[in-house]
């Protein structure tokens, strides 16, 4: 290997280490635990309690608040804090929404599901209503902390941050229940909210950052809240692209909130899934991000995008063969394995993808819509219609019609690169900058 090549490696990790994706390893363990809390650790505990599997898959709509975040994102933009607004913009909510999610988390650790259902659903909603919320400060800040040649690199960072938070979190209220009861595995959990903030203040205002503008009026008021949703719809190709986002996770949704279900019909025990689900789970995401972000700098981000689609879609298939098989470890370990190394790198280049779509006027409004819709179908039909048409048709079937629900979203994908829409719809944040997330051949 001459020096040249090695100058081309060292120049690929180096990245990795600058402060700003640095900064989203940190943020995105913060975004990640709450999510834990009211997804998959719930349905555990759910299901520990006796819940019936219709009641455990309507909780998913708890999650329904992260899809409605951008209806208050502009507050986040627009509205600033008193007293503590001395900070900045972004650091300043940060604090305050990471002290919200923890008081949210200790009130779901302190309701009893086998006692009052609608408590739970309750403390469940909140949780995401104030995870949703910390997200939006969460994602502004990553955007506008990165330039355009570090999106790639900090979407991975951001994701192996999320894997974190989010198995690690998962991991800990297993680990805890089984000895000290649900309560305090929660309780516990509550330190994950303290990254995020830590970051925040290590590093302030976001460079990147454009002051809000004052709004004074009814008027200027509206101009605040439609003024994202405006400019963003004003793009050529604006719907087609939120078509993409709205239908291109349906499948992958479907089948990931109805893993632990999957595993607990299987009889996978407690330390099992911890071993198998978050274990292994974590390690393959972990190598499906670093591919992931090789992939992304090396093949451009459309080519990137778009087989990465395709992995995700296929990876349900293994759960289909895995409910086949019955109960098998190594089975599991397969399924996970591969399952989470596509998802991993699928997570690095299309939030890369959905950050360069924003505009830096409208960072957190914008892509609260564009995150909000990427899931929100899929939870809508796993809370309404999943846990029926396991029983209906079976988890086989089922995790193959997740595996068709994949399609339309590869497809639609491939045509918009072929035809330029994708790199005449990109926004300010993958242009303005070093770098240029346009760069790389189509598909």
């Amino acid at each position: 290997m001459d020096r040249t090549e090695d100058k081309r490696w060292s120049d690929g990790f180096r990245p990795y280490v600058e402060k700003a994706p640095l900064a989203a390893l940190a943020l995105g363990i913060s975004s990640g635990f709450p999510y834990a809390m009211i997804g998959a650790t719930l349905t555990t505990r759910l299901a520990a309690s006796g819940i019936d599997k219709k009641t455990v898959t309507a909780f998913s709509l708890a999650f329904l608040v992260y899809n409605l975040k951008f209806l208050w994102a502009w507050v986040v933009d627009g509205v600033r804090l008193p007293v503590i607004g001395r900070l900045g913009q972004r650091v300043s909510w940060l604090i305050v929404t990471a002290a919200l999610v923890v008081a949210a988390v200790v009130n779901l650790a302190l309701v009893d599901p086998a006692a009052s259902i609608a408590a739970t659903a309750t403390a469940a909603i909140l949780v995401g209503a104030a995870g949703s919320t910390f997200d939006i400060v969460i994602d502004a800040f990553r955007i506008e902390t990165l330039e355009p040649r570090q999106l790639g690199v900090g979407s991975g960072m951001s994701q192996y941050g999320w894997r974190i938070g989010s198995a690690g979190a998962g991991a800990l209220a297993l680990v805890v229940a089984e000895r000290a009861g649900w309560s305090t595995a929660y309780l516990a959990c509550a330190i994950f909210a303290l990254p995020a903030v830590l970051a925040g203040l290590a590093l302030g205002e976001p460079q990147r950052r454009r002051p809000p503008i004052e709004r004074r009026g009814l008027a200027e008021g509206f101009r605040a809240i439609s003024g994202p949703f405006v400019q963003f719809f004003s793009r050529e190709g604006a719907f087609v692209v939120l078509a993409f986002i709205l239908i291109f996770k349906v499948g992958d949704t479907l089948a990931n909130l109805t893993l632990r279900l999957l595993f607990d019909d299987l009889g996978f025990t407690g330390d099992e899934i911890a071993f198998y689900d978050v274990g292994i789970g974590f390690f393959a995401y972990l190598v499906g991000i670093f591919i992931g972000g090789i992939l992304y700098a090396r093949m451009g981000m459309k080519r990137s995008v778009l087989l990465s689609l395709v992995l995700m879609g296929v990876s349900n298939l293994s759960f289909a063969a895995l409910a086949a098989a019955g109960h098998s470890n190594f089975g599991m370990a397969a399924a996970i394995g591969f399952e989470n190394a596509a998802s991993g790198f699928g997570g690095v280049v299309v939030i890369a993808y959905f950050s360069a779509l924003c505009d830096l006027r409208f960072t957190a409004a914008q892509f609260a819509l564009i995150s909000a819709a990427a899931s929100i179908v899929g939870r809508i039909v796993t809370g309404t219609t999943a846990g029926a048409l396991i029983e209906a048709i079976g988890y086989v079937d089922f995790y193959l019609l997740t595996t068709v629900l994949a399609l339309p979203g590869v497809v639609l994908f491939w045509w918009m690169s072929r035809s330029g829409m994708i790199d005449r719809s990109i926004g300010s944040a993958g242009v303005e900058g070093e770098g240029d997330a346009r760069a790389g051949d189509s598909v």
